[in-house]
């Protein structure tokens, strides 16, 4: 019974969703467009269950680069009104449209003279009145068996909350830099903001060794700086390859002599390189697709500059 049940409740959900794509008209549009130019924020409320969905709707919206907050409405009875400016717009949700929190403070917002947008479920309630635009949830049934529990109607709101911040979004021509600017943390943040500057290794940490340079010192360097590879520079000083360990166990079994040997004849000519304005996550997309451990960072001249080592991305936390 019980995944009967499940099915029960995300097919009512699935159907309700459904139902609200006719009702994104040019009405719809409206309120996007007065979202778009409001001075101030867009400050959401709601009470009960509909209060979460509105947290979460100002969270969406702050983190995609429309200034939100959330506002709770028993607290905006008791002085946190006092946040609400002419120039903000409210987003009220409430289903029933009656919600006593919310009702109460709505004369406030008036004369505050804060344009007010609502979600609920209810055209001809108080809250619809009040409001400057409407965006209707209303549902055919809530997905709880016993019609009580907010499901169905919170799903809705939950929905229409993610289609004003996309085309919010959208509308403001959002791109993914921005998107890194209000997510600097975590693992997101560094894939879009951390460069293989800032995690690349510089002087004595990256090895560079002329071409004529025999392999025992260059594996002296190497070991050194402890690193994994040595670039390799012509007498101009730009990168004419990498000697790694790899090339080192290669060259090991058909090489006699191996450590008197110049390096450039052993030495893996034209690597892969990159530059250091590169984002760090593209780097690692190189180092798992070339299957290789080392990236010799370059300037426009093809001058070494620097080395990633696999090492570093995991160190960053990339992965």
């Amino acid at each position: 019974m019980s995944i009967a049940m499940a099915k029960k409740v995300l097919k009512i959900e699935r159907d309700a969703i459904s139902s609200l794509i006719p009702r994104i008209d040019a009405n719809f549009k409206k309120i996007v467009d007065l979202m778009y130019k409001v001075k101030g924020r867009v400050i959401v409320t709601g009470m009960g269950k509909p209060g979460f969905i509105a947290q979460k709707i100002s969270a969406t919206l702050s983190s995609t680069g429309t200034p939100s907050l959330y506002l709770h409405p028993a607290e905006a009875l008791h002085g946190d009104l006092g946040r609400v400016t002419r120039d903000d717009l409210i987003l009220a949700l409430s289903n029933s449209g009656e919600t006593e929190e919310i009702i109460k403070f709505l004369p406030i917002v008036k004369k505050i003279g804060a344009k007010l947008v609502s979600m609920t479920g209810n055209l001809s309630s108080t809250l619809a009145k009040f409001s400057d635009y409407v965006i209707d949830t209303h549902v055919l049934r809530e997905a709880c068996p016993l019609g009580l529990a907010p499901t169905t109607s919170t799903t809705v709101m939950l929905a229409l909350g993610d289609a004003v911040a996309v085309a919010l979004l959208d509308k403001k021509g959002f791109k993914e830099k921005d998107f890194a600017f209000y997510h600097p943390g975590g693992i997101l943040g560094k894939r879009l903001l951390l460069t293989v500057d800032d995690i690349m290794r510089k002087g004595h940490a990256s090895p560079v060794v002329g071409e004529k340079m025999k392999v025992k010192q260059v594996l002296l360097a190497i070991t050194k700086s402890r690193a994994g590879c040595a670039c390799v520079v012509d007498a101009r000083g730009k990168l004419a390859g990498i000697f790694t360990d790899g090339d080192l166990r290669r060259q090991l079994e058909i090489k006699p002599g191996l450590i008197e040997c110049e390096v450039k004849y052993v030495m893996t000519k034209n690597p892969t390189v990159i530059t250091k304005e590169r984002l760090a996550a593209e780097a690692f997309d190189i180092l798992r697709s070339k299957r290789i451990d080392e990236l010799p960072v370059v300037d426009s001249k093809r001058r070494p500059i620097g080395l990633l080592d696999v090492q570093d991305i995991l160190k960053a936390g990339l992965v």
